[in-house]
Parts: C-alpha cells; structure tokens; sequence
C-alpha cells in the first residue's frame, strides 16, 4: 500500500486549514464591520459551501488555467498551479473557507457588543481591540472553525480533482485515491482508504472536542 495519498492529504489540509485560519477571521471581521453591501459579500463568501465542488474546481481551473488572465501572468514567471499541488492546496482552501468564515462571523456577532464599546470609550485602539478583547472572547466559535475546516479539507474530492488532477505522488489524496481505485476495482484498497480517512477525521475531531470541553472547564 502507497502512503503517498496520506501524506499528500495530511500536507494540503494543514496548509489550506493554516490559510483559512487567517483569510475566514479577517473576512468575517471585515463583513461585521461593513455598512453596506454585507448581504452580497456574506453571499460571495458562502457560495463555495452551497456549490457542488465540481463546479468550484471547474472555476478554479478556468480562473488560473493558461489561457486566463491570471494563468498568462503567472506563466510569465514559469509559474503553472493547475495539476500541481498548490492546486489542491487552493482547492481545499476555497472550498473549507466558507465554514471557517461563518463559525468566526458568527462568533463575533454573539459577542456582547458593549464589551467593545466599553474597549473603545476607554480610547483603545481598534486594532488591539481586535487581537485582544475580540479574538480571546470569540476563541470557541474560531476553534470550532478550525475544526470544521481542517476536516473538510481533508476529505476534499470535486474540486481537487477537476484542478488538481489525480497524479500520484504529487495531487493524489486519499479521497482520489478511492476514486482510483474504485475505477480500477480495487475495492479493497478502496476500503482501507476509505477507513483511514474515517479514522483521521474521527480522531481529530475527538481529540478537539475534548481538548475544547477542557478548555470550558477552566
């Protein structure tokens, strides 16, 4: 048995959850503090969730293949993303970005807003306010956000295959390596894959949850 799909899988969730970690928070920042225009961005934002992954790789493709814009630009710089593993990287980062993105969203509207008010009367700036009242007190729903990304982007399939291919070694995860061996009726290594991401995902998601109950504890 390859484990080159267990790496592969285990490199682009942790690359693509640590990028959406960033992006989903300041999104989700950036739309609370909008006056206008919330509903549409808020929409933007969510869309990746709601459309069939093939669909988003689809679009992913046409958007950095080398006959878009981006893609010309990008070849200019002997840079190519489509069939590599950036490309699942990208992948999963589109398509876990939308939860990441709620789970803070909603984490920041839940807070009591007179706390910030109170931060803000007493001449603190907005940026430490940010990293230090905001964050600290929205910290379960951000938490719960990692969780739900990183184990999205583990399990990551439609869009990866339709931008990053399935070549072994470079883009095959264990979710395509199913696919492949499915093809191939190798059922039973269709199976082992199958029960090793179950197991990955159980176990991280376990392994969260109690380290969060622990933390509510406190």
């Amino acid at each position: 048995m390859e484990w080159s799909p267990l790496i592969v899988t285990l490199q682009t969730a942790l690359a693509a959850t640590f990028i959406t970690f960033f992006a989903g928070i300041g999104a989700a920042y950036g739309v609370t503090r909008l006056r206008h225009g919330q509903g549409v961005a808020d929409a933007i934002l969510t869309l990746p969730m709601v459309l069939p992954p093939t669909v988003v790789g689809f679009f992913l493709l046409l958007a950095f293949g080398k006959r878009s814009m981006i893609g010309q630009f990008l070849l200019q710089f002997d840079v190519s993303l489509v069939f590599t593993w950036k490309a699942t990287v990208i992948a999963a980062v589109v398509v876990s970005l939308p939860l990441m993105y709620r789970t803070a969203r909603g984490a920041f509207e839940q807070l009591d807003q007179n706390i910030l008010y109170a931060a803000r009367t007493l001449g603190i700036s907005e940026w430490r306010i940010f990293w230090h009242v905001l964050l600290p007190n929205a910290r379960q729903g951000i938490l719960a956000g990692v969780v739900l990304s990183f184990t999205r982007a583990l399990g990551e399939f439609g869009a990866t295959i339709m931008f990053a291919g399935n070549i072994p070694g470079v883009t095959q995860t264990m979710s395509t390596a199913i696919y492949a061996a499915v093809q191939a009726n190798d059922y039973d290594l269709a199976f082992q894959w199958a029960v090793c991401l179950v197991i990955f995902s159980l176990v991280f998601v376990v392994t969260m949850n109690a380290w969060l109950s622990r933390r509510r504890g406190r």
